[in-house]
Formats: C-alpha cells, structure tokens, sequence
C-alpha cells in the first residue's frame, strides 16, 4: 500500500459479487487496496486486525449472520469507524429501500450488478465523500 492510497473493504456472501468487485477496483481501475469478507462474522474484529483503516467499507445488505444495517449499527457505534464512509451495495434496490438505507446512515448506496462504464465515475465521487445514490 502507498501513502495516500483509498482502502477499500467489501463485506458480500456471493462469490461472484466479490469477484466483480475486484475485477473493477483493482483490475479495471488501478486500486491496491481492498479486502473482501464472505461473511460478517466477526466483522469488527476482522476490520481490527486490517493493517491500515478502511477509507470506504462497501457492505451487502443481504449478507449473514448479520446483515448490512447491522453491520452499519455497529460501525456507527465504534468510535474508530463513526466516520467512515459506509456504502450499500445491493440488488433490491427501489425509492422505500433508498430512503430507509438514507435514514439507517449509509453515505450511498450502489445497485447490482456492478458496471464497469459507471463505476469509475461513482469510485471518484465516494472519494470525493460525496453522497450516493445510484440505483439505476
């Protein structure tokens, strides 16, 4: 990792979904780090042990044992992570889901599949610390 480089957490139980998600950030776009979780079990302690701090943690809302507003909730509630930028990453994604994913405290959300043609343009703009909220 170089100084000044983002970091880069996904937590999502599909395999598929983690690989799309590496093939865009590090592949396509040039970023080195990024650490993927399958599951959230132990979801503080595995970002703890992380060599440097999340810039932006990306977090599939369906993903067990507990799911993305819980991983959130304690996120918010750790001191280390109150201001890290949390984005929503999910398929189910419509107006009611947007405004209770906005109201949980996620800074955005981003709709799957992942296209490579958008992608870059929402990266910078996560970057930027801008707010979100790409459903289509």
């Amino acid at each position: 990792m170089l100084p000044g480089d983002p970091v880069f957490v996904y937590v999502d139980d599909d395999l598929t979904s983690r690989e799309v998600m590496h093939l865009l950030l590090v592949e396509a776009l040039g970023y080195r780090t990024l650490t993927m979780f399958e599951d959230s079990i132990d979801f503080l302690a595995k970002l703890a042990a992380l060599p440097a701090q999340p810039d932006v943690i990306f977090l599939d809302i369906q993903v067990k044992p507990l799911n993305g507003f819980a991983m959130l909730k304690l996120l918010r509630d750790h001191a280390a992570y109150q201001s890290t930028t949390v984005i929503a990453v999910t398929a189910s994604v419509m107006n009611e889901e947007v405004d209770l994913l906005k109201a949980a405290g996620f800074d955005g959300v981003i709709a799957k599949p992942l296209r490579l043609r958008t992608f870059a343009d929402i990266i910078h703009r996560i970057l930027e610390h801008e707010k979100i909220w790409f459903i289509a």
